[in-house]
């Protein structure tokens, strides 16, 4: 019989296989009890026993569709009123390279509830349950095409546009309640996301890291207290560079009459 965690329990959301399943596996090592949440309950119930075994913390599996409203209330309720939760990783996502030509809308609705509407929801729940504490942590994982957008489908790059906004706002709200806020930007990682997103080459190109060494990478960086961790960018100054950039340029939007370029009287 496994005893509690000290560091408390960890949900991750789409657990059961790729940068969700590395997490579970990385987060039990840090001894922490885990909420693996999935919709394949095959390949989750196969994970968490796995884990259980080998790392002897207590490894629960929680099947759910996040598309479902039901089962995404369910996910919602558990976060709110379970006191042991002490970490929200919200992996859960899906892609496409398809062109607006090309893609099917309603897959793109689907993807925006997956990838914006469940996140968000998730963490509506997380964070109030977190500030009552005065702890917690809570991971999302964007993508660099959130900055890259013409890299891929725009209803993906959209929507992780939309974490790392978010990240942004909830940094800002969150920081002085004990609440960590991370965002993280993986680059093209070899995982059956290409399978599902419509081009399995990238899983094997010279660009395109591996899954493990994504989410050792972001660990360290969520140990370095970064708020936005990007494990592909090797010039860690330019970031820093492209935040000030962003910050110094919002005074500059307050202005009560058009610019002059406009020619407007």
């Amino acid at each position: 019989m496994s005893s509690p965690s000290t560091k408390g329990v960890a949900v991750i959301t789409g657990a059961s296989t790729g940068i969700g399943a590395i997490y579970a596996d990385r987060l039990a090592k840090r001894g922490y009890d885990l909420i693996l949440v999935a919709r394949n309950e095959q390949r989750l119930q196969t994970a968490a026993a796995r884990l259980q075994a080998e790392t002897g913390v207590t490894v629960t599996p929680l099947v759910a569709d996040l598309n479902n409203h039901a089962d995404l209330a369910k996910v919602e309720a558990l976060l709110r009123d379970d006191p042991k939760i002490t970490m929200l990783v919200n992996n859960a996502g899906v892609g496409s390279v398809a062109s607006i030509l090309q893609a099917d809308v309603d897959e793109m609705e689907a993807m925006i509830d997956l990838n914006i509407t469940a996140l968000t929801r998730l963490t509506y729940a997380a964070a109030p349950a977190f500030v009552a504490r005065g702890a917690g942590t809570i991971i999302n994982i964007s993508s660099v095409v959130g900055v890259a957008v013409e890299a891929l489908n725009g209803v993906y790059s959209a929507s992780k546009s939309y974490v790392l906004s978010f990240g942004h706002s909830l940094q800002k709200d969150l920081a002085d309640k004990g609440v960590r806020i991370q965002t993280v930007l993986p680059g093209a990682t070899a995982t059956a996301f290409w399978d599902v997103a419509g081009y399995a080459p990238q899983k094997t190109a010279e660009i395109t890291m591996q899954a493990s060494d994504l989410v050792d990478a972001a660990l360290a960086g969520l140990d370095a207290g970064e708020l936005v961790t990007i494990p592909g960018l090797h010039e860690g100054e330019a970031w820093t560079r492209w935040e000030k950039d962003r910050r110094d340029l919002a005074p500059k939007f307050l202005n009560p009459k058009p610019a002059p370029r406009y020619h407007v009287a």
